[in-house]
């Protein structure tokens, strides 16, 4: 990406993927405006070809999800880099590449309930409630990939506020660090309530509600307490002179 270099072990899988394109060197706001467009692209013309109308609804709402989800792990990622952190929590949050095992995880927990817990419970899948009993073949692999989106966003979401809540356990910042790092925290909260956009479109599927609800309230759990360490650090640091 050409709004400053990213060196790979210190950057997000996603960001690192866009950067070793060949021939492509484009700007943050740039990737993410194709990325939006291009899926929301896919999701129109399959709900024209398909009328697959009521169905488009829930996949831009994921399309914005994910967009937004590259948005504030791009934004998370600068505040970090523009900081003077240890290596040890950079290297924890970028080069551990955690987030995408939890994000294989979370992919493979929904494709688990979609294509086994639902029918065993008697159930409609979440890919049949949206795009019904019999569902195009093209219709299904681009929800599936928008899915894995989501699950990917889901997964950083999980492994940022545990790296921050780390970092502010272990670790002591001067005033203006903590409070650059506080606003990469409150970015995680509200990267994760963003998730909660989805929860229109899966009101029948109970479980997935409840994934998603507890999702939420415990990236906003965790994040938050790291937020409030980092506060109590600098109130300390200043009534200290350090």
């Amino acid at each position: 990406m050409s709004d400053g270099e990213v060196e790979f072990g210190e950057a997000w899988v996603y960001e690192s993927i866009v950067a070793a394109i060949p021939g492509i060197d484009i700007s943050r706001p740039l990737a993410v405006a194709i990325q939006l467009v291009a899926f929301e692209a896919g999701v129109v013309i399959a709900a024209w070809y398909y009328d697959l109308w009521t169905a488009a609804a829930a996949g831009t709402a994921a399309v914005v999800v994910a967009a937004l989800g590259s948005a504030a792990m791009l934004r998370i990622s600068a505040l970090v880099r523009a900081e003077r952190v240890p290596a040890a929590y950079r290297q924890v949050l970028f080069g551990s590449s955690i987030e995408v095992v939890l994000a294989v995880l979370a992919y493979v927990a929904l494709m688990t309930e979609v294509f086994v817990f639902a029918p065993q419970r008697g159930e409609p899948s979440l890919i049949q409630t949206l795009l019904g009993p019999r569902p195009p073949v093209p219709a299904v692999a681009l929800t599936l990939l928008i899915l894995w989106d989501v699950c990917y966003r889901i997964g950083t979401a999980w492994w940022a506020s545990v790296a921050a809540l780390w970092r502010s356990a272990r670790f002591r910042f001067d005033p203006a660090t903590a409070r650059a790092l506080r606003r990469s925290d409150l970015e995680v909260v509200g990267f994760a309530a963003v998730q909660s956009l989805l929860l229109p479109f899966v009101v029948e599927q109970s479980l997935i509600v409840a994934v998603i609800v507890g999702h939420v309230v415990a990236v906003w759990t965790v994040a938050g307490l790291s937020a409030v360490l980092l506060t109590v650090q600098a109130r300390g640091a200043r009534a200290t002179g350090t």
